[in-house]
């Protein structure tokens, strides 16, 4: 069984050596590439001011974290959501920094690359598309995942988006569904599994036949290949069932 988890964070600010803090965490599960619904989202009260442009951002005020748990309330069921699991995030360094930190200031010796794996998908997106953009809006663009919903960023909601990115760049389909099948897949997953079928009904299909000139040169070709090998199989399988 592969147990991945899709992760993004929201943030005060942009470092923290400035002081700024984790005020969301937005988990998405994955068990052998479909998703399960067993989600993890928590806001955080981060004990401080969060920066104008981090708002304009991701719209997270600071009268709305006031009553929100702190990250120490919630870090024991953070682990155990994400223990053993690969993590998949766009800019793996940035959230991973910012969760460290949070153990840090708990004085926690405990590091999120000590339980668990990280795949970064910003890393994979540019060795697959090398010299143009990979935002998270860019690889949506490419792969054709609807991103419509994102006028502000969420840890949850970019999240569940990267999790539909994630499966189209690493070749979502993985059933191949016969007519009459039923997908219970649900959501993203669902969405990249299915065989695109063509409705045959009043097609004329082109049948191209070759000319005498093509056949004339085919037939010297078989003929010069059959003297060379001392016998062609396929001839003299032809021959027996023209005699046949």
């Amino acid at each position: 069984m592969t147990r991945q988890i899709v992760l993004d964070t929201e943030t005060t600010g942009l470092e923290t050596s400035d002081g700024h803090r984790v005020i969301e965490i937005g988990c998405v599960e994955m068990i052998n590439r479909r998703l399960t619904g067993r989600n993890f989202h928590q806001y955080l009260n981060p004990d401080r001011q969060v920066d104008a442009g981090a708002v304009e951002v991701h719209g997270l005020s600071n009268d709305f974290l006031e009553d929100k748990p702190r990250f120490e309330e919630v870090v024991d069921d953070f682990i155990d959501y994400i223990h053993g699991a690969e993590l998949v995030i766009h800019n793996a360094p940035f959230d991973v920094g910012f969760l460290d930190n949070e153990l840090k200031l708990l004085r926690r010796d405990q590091r999120i690359e000590g339980c668990c794996s990280v795949l970064d998908t910003l890393v994979m997106a540019r060795r697959m598309h090398p010299g143009q953009r990979n935002s998270l809006d860019a690889l949506c663009k490419r792969y054709e995942v609807d991103n419509s919903n994102r006028d502000l960023h969420g840890a949850l909601l970019d999240a569940e988006i990267l999790a539909d990115v994630y499966l189209a760049m690493t070749g979502g389909q993985k059933t191949l569904l016969l007519d009459g099948e039923e997908d219970k897949t649900d959501g993203a997953e669902s969405r990249h599994s299915r065989i695109r079928r063509v409705k045959r009904e009043g097609m004329q299909l082109r049948v191209l036949q070759a000319s005498e000139e093509e056949r004339r040169v085919h037939d010297e070709r078989m003929r010069a290949i059959n003297e060379k090998s001392g016998g062609a199989v396929w001839l003299q399988e032809a021959e027996q069932y023209e005699h046949s």
